[in-house]
């Protein structure tokens, strides 16, 4: 028997099943929907979270002063260097120096280094004030070079500025309740400062390092509260971090790394960190929804046991006639993966709606939570991503989860006697 006729067999029996069969389609559309939601899910979670932390700048590393380990990670962008994740300092800790920035300068792949100062002071505009606002003095001559910061409008900060800004998007428009624009004047601490530049998001502001020691409380005259390093190779960042550290530590004549009185964050490691664990989440998330498919496989295998006994006659006239066993079981065993394949179109077909359908509620979620949540963990999963090689995959699991579940009633058809097979009442 050809296979094209072998198919159209098999295919006439899947048109005419009864309703049991149907219900195992739903089992395996269930399973595979939620495999498919899942994944997609994941994978645009993983798209987000790389675009996340590339515009963190995975060639820019962040040397603080103390000994830190991380509480949390949060992707906001809208803090200086150094201060998007959320860590816990040792009390014991010495300031990073000019000192330091000359050493990491002398560092192999190391391209800009800039210091940082930072402290909160009252800005004011339009007759309203804003407390403890968190500013940021930049050195103006490598700043430019080593920011992750996009502008919105106007330009960053340049050798010659002075009594210059450049703000956040949120203070540009919603901080006050009026917006600010270029060259509107804001006072910080009681001194004027002209807008030279406003950032796409964020909540940050960024003054002139020199202006900044001379208006910040609680800033000293040589230390910095951060060094950003832009490094040539990214492919070499672990080994930029640890020619540093060895560089900084003989330095201040620290000889246990234990004692090390500085941290360093180095954003192409904790990517890669990050995505090992939202590959092993996504694992450990699709193996729970494979338990169903399981099941419909289960479902599968009794709707073709009982299918075998509905066509026992039918079997022994195909016998009868010089149909061969592998004939009659090519036939059940694409009648398994036909119901293999119809559930695998369903759940497809299922899980993108289910995935789009989550992801708008957590982009709504994320979005509706306020400013602690801005830019955090739960909106990664405000996106989801169906690719081809999954819509393939998930058709070809489900199919291939039919034939296997199929294979023992399509032998035990295919072993029927003809004689027994005709006087099956």
């Amino acid at each position: 028997m050809r296979l094209k006729k072998a198919f159209q067999l098999a295919l006439n029996i899947f048109i005419h099943s009864k309703l049991r069969s149907w219900l195992t389609i739903i089992g395996i559309i269930v399973g595979i929907a939620a495999v498919v939601a899942i994944v997609s899910m994941s994978q645009g979670a993983q798209q987000q979270l790389e675009e996340r932390l590339g515009s963190l700048g995975a060639d820019v590393i962040t040397i603080s002063p103390g000994s830190q380990r991380a509480s949390g990670f949060g992707f906001g962008g809208g803090g200086p260097e150094g201060e998007r994740g959320t860590t816990q300092t040792s009390t014991s800790q010495k300031n990073l120096t000019s000192k330091d920035i000359i050493v990491i300068k002398s560092v192999d792949n190391v391209k800009y280094v800039s210091g940082q100062v930072s402290g909160s002071e009252d800005i004011s505009y339009s007759s309203k004030t804003s407390k403890n606002t968190r500013i940021t003095g930049v050195d103006i001559l490598t700043w430019k070079e080593i920011t992750t910061e996009k502008l919105a409008s106007g330009r960053f900060l340049t050798n010659g500025d002075m009594y210059s800004v450049v703000i956040g998007d949120r203070i540009a428009n919603s901080l006050f309740g009026k917006t600010i624009s270029i060259n509107a004047k804001i006072l910080i601490a009681g001194k004027s400062f002209n807008v030279v530049g406003i950032t796409q998001e964020g909540s940050s502001l960024y003054i002139p390092l020199d202006i900044a020691r001379d208006t910040l409380t609680d800033v000293g005259r040589t230390e910095f509260n951060s060094i950003s390093v832009k490094i040539g190779d990214v492919n070499l960042a672990n080994q930029t971090v640890t020619d540093i550290t060895k560089k900084l530590m003989l330095s201040r004549g620290i000889l246990n790394e234990k004692k090390k009185d500085f941290s360093i964050s180095n954003p192409a490691t904790m990517q890669a960190t990050m995505e090992a664990t939202m590959s092993t989440m996504t694992l450990f998330l699709a193996a729970i929804a494979a338990i169903s498919l399981i099941v419909g496989a289960i479902g599968i295998a009794n709707t073709m046991f009982t299918a075998v006994l509905e066509k026992t006659k039918e079997i022994g006239i195909m016998k009868a006639i010089g149909v061969q066993n592998k004939d009659i079981m090519t036939i059940f065993l694409l009648n398994s993966g036909l119901i293999g394949l119809a559930g695998g179109i369903g759940g497809v077909l299922l899980g993108a709606i289910a995935s789009t359908a989550i992801s708008s509620v957590a982009g709504i979620g994320s979005s509706s939570a306020g400013e602690a949540m801005r830019g955090g963990i739960g909106s990664l999963f405000s996106t989801s991503y169906v690719s081809f090689q999954l819509v393939l995959g998930a058709l070809f699991f489900a199919v291939l989860i039919g034939m296997i579940a199929g294979a023992i009633p399509a032998y035990r058809a295919s072993r029927l006697n003809p004689v027994d097979a005709l006087r099956y009442e």
